[in-house]
């Protein structure tokens, strides 16, 4: 096997898409879209674009819920790709972001109250967490590294294996992010209107 040097413009190799709620200085909720994902045991670490509204929100109001989609719902994630909680829009953003405060009317999803935190729970996500932040680190580039602690998991009885804690990874199909492309798990489902090798 021979390889080539490239030097892609993003090296999302195929990470999950979550939804992300946060609470408003006024009391409201945002909901956004990210995919810069990984876990250790109850402890999640979330990249957020620096000037967006969550990443604000969660330096102002420490809590957070993650909700993760199933493929039929990334034209809801979709829709939530270019809009932005900020206003006005940030310089940065102001290209291809446009501001609306209704996420829900947005994406046609609904929120549901969560048990332990003030940001609601996206109920249409079949798994989904409650957290709070423990540490937010600047100055990566164009985003906040975001480490939380889950205190609370809600998952759909059936993802879940019976008479377990466990989520049944056969039943459990996350929206998977790989390339600007959203993909069921082997199945693509769609994908970004920026991508450079849609159809």
């Amino acid at each position: 096997m021979s390889h080539v040097v490239i030097r892609p413009k993003v090296l999302y190799v195929g990470t999950p898409v979550f939804l992300v709620a946060t609470v408003n200085a006024d009391g409201t909720a945002n909901l956004a879209p990210a995919s810069s994902y990984w876990a250790l045991e109850q402890m999640l670490v979330l990249g957020l674009e620096t000037d967006g509204q969550s990443a604000r929100n969660l330096l102002e109001r420490p809590e957070l819920t993650v909700g993760f989609p199933h493929p039929e719902l990334w034209p809801a994630v979709e829709k939530l790709a270019d809009v932005t909680g900020r206003h006005p829009v940030p310089e940065t953003k102001a290209a291809r972001y446009r501001f609306e405060p209704d996420k829900l009317a947005v994406s046609g999803l609904s929120f549901e109250p969560s048990d332990l935190v003030a940001p609601p729970r996206v109920a249409e996500c079949r798994l989904q967490f409650e957290a709070r932040v423990r540490r937010a680190t600047p100055g990566l580039g164009d985003y906040l590294m975001v480490e939380a602690e889950v205190v609370r998991v809600h998952a759909d009885p059936a993802i879940v294996v019976p008479g377990t804690d466990h989520v049944d990874p056969r039943a459990w199909h996350p929206t998977i992010y790989s390339f600007r492309h959203y993909f069921d798990i082997g199945d693509e489902v769609g994908w970004r209107a920026t991508s450079e090798t849609a159809d």
